[in-house]
């Protein structure tokens, strides 16, 4: 549990969604950089497992981002036990991946989509932003480069993560008068369970389409699930944002914008060069040829 330290203590910094993958990574980074990492985890496993990594400087907290009351609860904590220093930092990394035809997601599904990834980051933003502002710190937020280029079946999860980059926008611009930074790190794959979770997602919308949505997108759907599978290959370790969130909080001149991952890149360059229907057209393509092979 958190406590009051009193005297000096190193910078303090919030991380949520710390239990595995790109939270988990920037949670160890950093606290070998030095800073004392409050890492939000849902299961009290979850806060073992990282308080056996790095016993001295990380310590969990309990914070499910849809839970209200964790939220405020969390925010009270860390406010006891920073005091007067306040916050270094915000990385409001938490977030799922849901998917399938537009047409057939349910609205609970778009709902559960955007409470964690939008409405939960707002509110752990809002809950944690007078000690933010106490510590001069800065917020940063774990996007996708989904947030700024479509790709079909994951819907929900673009919708959320283009969100994500017009609430960034709008916060950085409220809180630059007060010269608090606020940056969205944007990466392509990342080597994270997000996605396995997304590929087994993926199997149960096919398992749910009514025979009309198997006839129109089963094809489609099933070479999405083969990229699934075979997306660790070609991405990024979770360390690569990790290095990009350090960057963001602790440069002198950090950036609003950091996109991580070769393919991240190529698909930012490729869609500021073509005209959106070729871009979709370009996409269709590929899904056509990949169907063809999967086939």
């Amino acid at each position: 549990m958190l406590s009051a330290s009193p005297g000096s203590s190193p910078p303090s910094i919030v991380v949520t969604g710390a239990s595995t993958g790109i939270g988990h990574a920037c949670a160890l980074r950093l606290a070998r950089e030095g800073f004392r990492v409050f890492a939000g985890v849902r299961k009290q496993e979850d806060a073992e497992r990282l308080h056996a990594a790095e016993p001295e400087l990380i310590e969990s907290i309990l914070l499910d981002v849809t839970d209200s009351g964790q939220v405020a609860a969390a925010a009270e904590a860390v406010g006891l036990a920073v005091g007067a220093d306040g916050l270094a930092g915000l990385v409001n990394n938490a977030g799922i991946a849901l998917g399938g035809p537009l047409e057939f997601v349910t609205p609970e599904l778009l709902r559960r989509q955007l409470e964690v990834n939008v409405v939960g980051l707002h509110a752990v933003t809002a809950a944690f932003l007078p000690l933010i502002r106490r510590g001069r710190g800065r917020i940063v937020h774990i996007g996708s480069i989904s947030g700024r280029i479509a790709s079909p079946f994951i819907g929900p999860y673009t919708a959320s993560k283009h969100a994500v980059e017009g609430l960034t926008d709008v916060l950085r611009m409220e809180l630059a008068p007060e010269g608090l930074h606020v940056a969205v790190i944007e990466p392509g794959q990342v080597r994270t369970p997000i996605w396995d979770k997304a590929t087994a997602t993926s199997g149960k919308v096919s398992g749910r389409l009514p025979a009309e949505g198997l006839a129109r997108y089963g094809a489609r759907l099933r070479v999405f699930q083969w990229l699934l599978q075979r997306a660790p290959r070609v991405a990024v370790p979770p360390e690569r944002v990790a290095d990009a969130v350090v960057h963001a909080l602790l440069s002198p001149e950090p950036r609003t914008r950091y996109v991580v991952g070769r393919d991240a890149r190529i698909r930012l360059w490729l869609a500021r060069l073509l005209p959106d229907r070729l871009m979709d057209a370009l996409v269709l393509n590929t899904l056509a040829r990949l169907e063809r092979r999967v086939g």
